[in-house]
């Protein structure tokens, strides 16, 4: 007898059909989800506030939702505002000082490499004379060369920046409509659900949610800890530059490499620029790489993957893996996303033990 399929399980081969064809463009679509993505964690993280405003009567006016979103985008503004405020003065004055400091320091490189390369046959000078001198005879030699290879990356990279700029732009568009219709789009995805599967659904959304209120708990926690202790740390090596690089270490922590890149590479040239021997550099060395090890497997395991129920080595484990698959996006949704796997794997786990393949 020809095996034939019933209609519901055509009705289901076929949904699922749309879905998984559905996930396959969405990945294809990948850069162009980006500003959307992004506006969605946003959205995630402001929409409490929101409620909150939304919910406040001053007599017997309350605040439109639409005014409680454009407040809650407006804070966002003024805390990333505030951030860059704090991150040009310093940049501009460690950029005004190490113009004046670079002729001094090649003087110095100069005078310490230089008689080590003669030995080896080698003349060159290594001061600004000497570095214009070579530049100047290497782009005579391949001068055609080099203006093609820039032209080309001014190309790449100014297509690049533009892509960069109509996503900037694009997040806040998105976040306030994201905001705005919060709720009603949480019904549709609920409303779109098969019947039998709301109770199960709604369920697994309301664990998730706490798990990911948890995260971002944890890592606000782990941000303004990093924070302080960089502030505090590079304050007592005596650094001028201690609050500001400290800050912004730890508060762009967050974002994996950025904020600890950032705030080193900060922290190195104003060693450079106030402190003659080595004692900048050597407090750096030791300031930032207690940091890190404090941050990555101290902090974040126990702050954050404690939060959410990740063992210490399953946040190791999910920022390698993630980063390895999906690059630096999924360094920075690793541990959210963990924390929605662990979920699935756990209710999969459930029905494992519970299934006459286990007992018998």
């Amino acid at each position: 007898m020809p095996f034939s399929f019933t209609s519901e399980q055509k009705q289901t081969a076929l949904w699922l059909a749309i879905a998984v064809g559905l996930v396959l463009l969405l990945l294809s679509l990948g850069p162009v989800l980006t500003p959307f993505i992004a506006a969605s964690i946003l959205a995630y993280a402001l929409n409490p506030g929101v409620d909150w405003l939304a919910s406040l009567r001053i007599g017997k006016f309350g605040f439109p939702r639409s005014l409680a979103v454009t407040i809650m985008v407006l804070l966002l503004f003024a805390a990333a505002l505030a951030l860059v405020l704090v991150v040009a003065p310093v940049l501009q004055k460690e950029n005004l000082l190490l113009q004046e400091q670079i002729p001094k320091f090649l003087v110095k490189l100069n005078a310490l490499l230089g008689p080590k390369l003669q030995e080896f046959g080698i003349s060159v000078q290594l001061d600004s004379a000497g570095i214009e001198n070579i530049a100047s005879r290497y782009l005579s030699t391949s001068g055609d060369e080099i203006w093609r290879a820039v032209l080309s990356s001014a190309k790449v990279g100014g297509i690049a920046v533009l892509g960069w700029i109509a996503t900037f732009v694009l997040i806040p568009v998105v976040l306030f409509y994201l905001l705005l219709d919060w709720h009603s789009l949480l019904d549709r995805l609920k409303n779109g659900v098969p019947r039998r599967w709301v109770g199960k659904v709604t369920g697994l959304a309301v664990e998730v949610d706490g798990l990911l209120a948890q995260y971002l708990r944890g890592q606000l926690t782990v941000m303004l800890v990093l924070a302080a202790y960089y502030s505090i740390s590079l304050t007592l090596c005596g650094f001028d530059v201690a609050l500001p690089v400290g800050l912004i270490t730890g508060l762009l922590v967050f974002i994996p490499y950025l904020g600890f890149g950032l705030g080193l590479i900060l922290a190195l040239i104003g060693a450079i620029l106030q402190f003659d021997g080595l004692h900048g550099l050597i407090s750096i060395a030791v300031v930032y790489g207690f940091g890190q090890i404090m941050e990555g497997f101290f902090l974040t395991p126990r702050l954050v993957g404690e939060r959410i129920g990740l063992h210490p080595l399953a946040v190791i484990f999910a920022l390698l893996a993630f980063g390895q698959v999906f690059g630096f996006i999924g360094v920075l949704l690793a541990l959210p996303a963990s924390a929605i796997v662990m979920v699935a794997i756990k209710h999969v786990r459930m029905h494992y033990l519970n299934s006459s393949f286990y007992t018998r």
